[in-house]
């Protein structure tokens, strides 16, 4: 079974249309025997997706630091929950079980997790696929800044085809099927 790595927002004070839209991802995944890796939470877009999954009986890995389950927020029925000590661990964890990664909307964690997973493509430390979910042109400035980025000769040009950008889930799904 494939299996992917999603980064997105654990806040629930979003619009509902992200949690619904996370929610009908998740049960894409299932209904396309793709497991999902994700934060482990069950808040935010991220509690839905998983639902979303579980809802059609599909796999459903969380990693989530024990500081994260002391707030109580971890989703208590996922197929498997790993509880690590550091956020540092939780990224590892969850690339070494994923086969791609797929970031939706989300907050400063979401930015963290897909900078670093790009930024390991970019020294070739993997080449697992990188997708972005770009849902209402959520990502529409930060994609504009890694443009300037190139212009302004921080990054090259070749390293923004690291990221494949889709505006839905189900063009970035069908995507990551035919090529992986």
């Amino acid at each position: 079974m494939k299996k992917i790595c999603v980064f997105c927002g654990s806040s629930d004070f979003v619009s509902d249309s992200y949690k619904k839209a996370g929610r009908e991802f998740g049960k894409l995944l299932a209904q396309n025997q793709i497991g999902l890796v994700y934060g482990g939470a069950s808040v935010g877009i991220m509690g839905e997706i998983a639902e979303g999954t579980l809802e059609k009986d599909g796999k459903v890995w969380g990693v989530i630091p024990q500081s994260i389950v002391d707030l109580e927020v971890a989703h208590d029925g996922l197929t498997d929950l790993y509880i690590v000590d550091s956020m540092h661990e939780r990224k590892k964890k969850m690339y070494d079980i994923s086969d791609a990664f797929f970031c939706l909307p989300g907050g400063w964690g979401t930015l963290d997790e897909l900078c670093e997973i790009v930024t390991w493509a970019q020294l070739h430390f993997h080449f697992k696929p990188c997708y972005v979910i770009n849902q209402n042109g959520f990502f529409d400035h930060f994609l504009k800044h890694l443009e300037f980025a190139c212009t302004e000769g921080f990054m090259k040009k070749e390293h923004l085809k690291l990221i494949r950008v889709f505006e839905t889930y189900e063009e970035a799904l069908e995507n990551f099927k035919t090529k992986y």
